[in-house]
């Protein structure tokens, strides 16, 4: 379970939140329509809460932070004796509340998709595991308390929740398909329902599991050639936005600047700077989003 207290802008624990949160209660369930999918987020993230009482909880953090923005403004204001523009303040305020509530209702999203990563990444090698348990003679059960046993991260975890349901008398199959349900990760649950479905049909289960791998192998190989297709115009683009463009702009600006006695200050530069750093950041996030979840 993922504690609230966690999720950045929360400015208290998940029970004393909720309990404060109750005024907006009311219209959380009205807003509840425009996010769909929270309630499998949540569930799926291990977040404990009802939608409408985290929408709520989300609504609280917004109002905080918006009565702490402009009462600190408000204190500055006081203590130097600067006349503010009370719009900009206004919108300031608005703006960091606004920020923090839909940080927190894309929180859940977050995590799915963090989980997901660490799934897919470790994936393949607890199914090789897998099947060699099998293969080797092992039962379902016992080799699924040794993958849950071993190093896979993120799988180890999903298999020990599986192990626990069947320990207190749930059938396999059950166990693993809502096992299957919970989980974000495509690979994850399309293998748990191949195994499932081999059971249920009484089909070799250690061939079903070196299909499974073959194909996963073969659709990580496909990923990594698709990712290094994509380096290569990605490197264009960063040279000519992060390189070229800004030392031609610089000449150019220097060139004219001397010829028409035009005056580039100091700040020109500077923004200039600002604005190449803010690209090289937003740059290699976007590669590294890009990158296969592929554990090497």
């Amino acid at each position: 379970m993922v504690e609230m207290s966690r999720i950045p802008f929360l400015p208290m624990p998940i029970e004393a939140a909720k309990r404060v949160a109750k005024p907006f209660y009311g219209i959380s369930k009205k807003i509840s329509k425009l996010f769909p999918v929270l309630g499998i987020q949540l569930e799926r993230c291990e977040i404990k809460v009802d939608p409408n009482e985290y929408i709520s909880v989300a609504m609280f953090a917004s109002v905080f932070w918006f009565i702490l923005t402009f009462a600190s403004f408000f204190v500055i204001i006081q203590t130097t004796g600067i006349t503010p523009n009370m719009g900009v303040v206004l919108m300031v305020s608005m703006f960091i509340s606004f920020s923090s509530f839909l940080y927190i209702i894309m929180y859940p999203n977050l995590l799915v998709n963090k989980k997901v990563r660490e799934i897919d990444k470790q994936i393949l090698y607890a199914l090789r595991h897998l099947q060699i348990q099998i293969k080797s003679g092992v039962t379902l059960f016992d080799s699924l308390v040794s993958v849950a046993n071993a190093n896979y991260g993120a799988v180890s975890e999903e298999f020990k929740k599986a192990i626990k349901k069947i320990s207190t008398g749930t059938p396999e199959i059950e166990s693993l398909e809502d096992l299957a349900v919970k989980n974000p990760s495509l690979y994850f649950r399309r293998v748990i329902w191949q195994i499932t479905n081999s059971i249920r049909s009484g089909a070799d289960l250690g061939q079903t599991l070196d299909a499974m791998v073959a194909s996963l192998s073969n659709e990580e190989k496909i990923a990594i050639r698709k990712y290094g297709s994509q380096l290569n115009p990605f490197a264009m683009m960063y040279m000519m936005t992060a390189v070229i463009i800004p030392n031609l702009g610089i000449t150019f600006m220097l060139i004219i600047s001397s010829m028409t006695g035009l005056n580039i200050s100091e700040q020109v530069f500077w923004f200039m700077l600002f604005a190449i750093g803010v690209f090289q950041f937003s740059f290699i996030g976007m590669i590294k989003n890009r990158r296969p979840a592929i554990d090497v």
